[in-house]
Formats: C-alpha cells, structure tokens, sequence
C-alpha cells in the first residue's frame, strides 16, 4: 500500500460552508490515513486554504495542524502540487475564478450554483471538457438519510404510479434588527449572486431530476418579503432579490409538484425541508432524516363534519422506515467520489453539465414570473 498526496485548493475556506463542511470532510478522510482506492493504495488529502482575511486564514490553518494557507489565487494555481480546485466563496465571480483554474490545468470542484447565467454556466463546463480535466457540482443533499430512503422506495415501485409530488422548505432568517441574521447578506444582493431561487432552486433541479422526475416545464411566482435587512456589520441595506418562491414543475409523464421554497417563512412541520409523494399504491412523506410510509391498504378513510371536530389524528396513521444503512456526511461523499473520479476515472454523476442545468431552472422561474407564463426547458448538450 502506497499513500499518494493529492493538493487541493478551498477557495472560501474561512466561510461557513467552506469550513464546517467541506474542510471537515476532507481533514477526516486525511485522519483515517487517506481515501482507499482500487489499487490498494490511500489517496490523502492535501487542503490549501484560499481566501481574503490573512487572520482568519492564519487560524484556520493551525487549528488543522498548521495547513498551508494563502490570499493569492495565483499563486495556489500556479503550484503544480495542487491538483484540484475547488470553490465555497459567493457565487458573484464563481465563473471567472473557475476558469482561471481550468486554464491553470486544475481539476474543478465547485459549490452550486457555478454561474448566475446559463451562458456562462454551459460556457465552463465546455471549457473543463474541451481541457480533458475532470469537474463536478456539489450534490450534497442526495446522500441525506431521508432521501436516501426515498430513493429505496423508488427503487422498489412503493408508490405504483405517481400521482403528485409536493416539495415545501423555509426558516425564517432574521434581519438582523432582533436577532443576527443565519445567512450572509450576500444572499440577498443581485451584484454577489444572490436570491433565493438561484442558491435553493440548484438543490431542487438535481434532486427532481435525479430521485423524484426529471423536470420539463416550469410555472413560478417569486417575492421579495423582506425588503431591508443589516449585514454582518450592523449596516442597513436594501435586498434587491427574492426570498420568498413558488413554482409548479412539470414532470416527465406529466406528473405535477409544487414547490414552496422561503427564507421568511416560520417552520410548522417536522423539518426544514420537507417532501410528499402520493401514488395509486402509497404515498411517503420524508424530510432530511426521517421517512414515513402510508401504503394503500392502510390508508384511512377520514371524514368532514362540520358540528365536530375531526376526531383522527392523521400523524399517527403513518409508518417510519428504520435506519438501516449507516449514516454517511453527503459532504464527505461527494468528495470520495470526486477524488476517485480524479484519482482512477471512477465514475461521477454530478458534472458541470448538471450544474447548468440548475442554472437553466432558475433562469427559468425568473422568466416565468417577468412574463407570468409556463417555460419549458430543453435538454441541454455540450
């Protein structure tokens, strides 16, 4: 057995997605003595810190056991120790800073979404193919243990024919005038690609088109609930995006979804996202973890009376799936696959492509509330 060093740059790594997820997954594939691979030998992480804050960067770095760190893309890129680029800053700018790594020869990780635009989304991942590089979107959400039951669900022909599907997700994210707000406020500012449709409707498209049906033609309304909001400064500032949607996606087999999708919205249910799926056979009803299951023969017959109260009490009428598979950090999986797709070529089913393809969704709702229509969306090709 060989261990084999493999160099990869975490631009955004002081941030929260770059830290707590992304280099937490990577540090403990390196503590466990590096990712196995076919040949026997152990690919080991070698994470390069990338951002603008020296300090935090500085402190990062040594509360991971002194990792190098840098404030300079260039330098990182022109380091032929790194072989993998990979981004968790704001999206504004995220096609540029990719590109640069592509011309530098790096293979390209990136977060959702990979561009603002559809153009400029189909434009780098044709420019990663044309390089022979490998490249990938995050898909994170697909290992999640609920869906995951889902999937197993599916796979086994539970429902019959689907009949509906309806997707219902949002918290509420303070201003910042009671309580500090939960997300930066580059989420809500156009100019640094912001707006909740283009960050939360990337998750959507992949977890439609890959678990639930592939998505043909979309209707969407969207909002701006919350007009003013403070930064991490304390600053007032005007949001210029929406956050607050909702949409109708047309499925293939022309099956119907609804999606409700906030950042303004006070949680009633048993999680933050939450999924039912109704069938000639059953329905499900899942959230990031847990999974409950109404099959046809022991659905109930409820009744409406309008001197009573409804005396059934519908949560209880619904089955749990157990736990069965361990659970696995979709973070940490994402890259495994990733790294053995770079390592041996192993296969990896999130391309840029697929990134495209959340861009095109987006680009998409947008159109439909400017011109309050149905938008279809074609296949897309490199």
């Amino acid at each position: 057995m060989t261990a084999r060093a493999i160099g990869i740059v975490i631009e955004g790594a002081t941030g929260r997605l770059g830290t707590t997820q992304h280099l937490r997954a990577l540090m403990a594939i390196r503590a466990e003595g590096g990712l196995p691979l076919a040949d026997g030998d152990r690919l080991v992480p070698e994470p390069v810190l990338l951002g603008r804050n020296p300090a935090k960067l500085a402190a990062l770095a040594a509360a991971h056991g002194g990792l190098k760190w840098s404030t300079e893309r260039h330098v990182c890129l022109d380091d032929p120790g790194i072989a993998i680029y990979f981004d968790a800053s704001a999206t504004g700018g995220r096609p540029e800073r990719a590109a640069a790594a592509i011309d530098a020869g790096k293979h390209v990780f990136l977060e959702k979404p990979i561009a603002e635009t559809l153009p400029e989304a189909l434009s780098l991942a044709r420019r990663a193919q044309h390089a022979g590089l490998r490249h990938g979107v995050v898909q994170d959400k697909l290992f999640l243990p609920g869906l995951r039951k889902l999937k197993k669900l599916y796979d086994t022909d539970f429902f019959g024919r689907v009949l509906s599907v309806r997707l219902e997700f949002g918290w509420w994210v303070f201003d910042g005038e009671l309580y500090p707000a939960q997300r930066p406020s580059w989420n809500y500012r156009k100019a640094t690609g912001g707006g909740l449709v283009l960050d939360m409707f990337a998750h959507w498209r992949y977890i439609f088109d890959r678990l639930l049906g592939e998505i043909k033609a979309v209707s969407c309304r969207h909002t701006t609930a919350v007009p003013e909001r403070r930064d991490e400064h304390g600053q007032r500032y005007d949001v210029d995006v929406e956050d607050h949607a909702f949409a109708i996606f047309e499925l293939a087999g022309e099956v119907l979804a609804q999606v409700g999708s906030s950042w303004a919205s006070r949680v009633k249910r048993d999680d933050l996202l939450q999924i039912q799926i109704d069938g000639t056979l059953g329905s499900v009803v899942c959230g990031l973890h847990r999974c409950f299951v109404q099959p046809l023969v022991a659905t109930p017959k409820p009744f409406f009376d309008p001197e009573r109260p409804q005396p059934m009490f519908f949560d209880e009428q619904w089955q749990e799936l157990p736990d069965v598979e361990p659970l696995r950090n979709g973070y940490r999986a994402g890259w495994e696959m990733f790294l053995r797709h770079v390592a041996e070529g192993a296969p990896f089913p999130s391309p840029l492509l697929e990134g495209a393809k959340s861009v095109q969704l987006a680009e998409a709702c947008h159109q439909s509330n400017r011109e309050r229509r149905w938008i279809d969306l074609p296949e897309l090709t490199l």
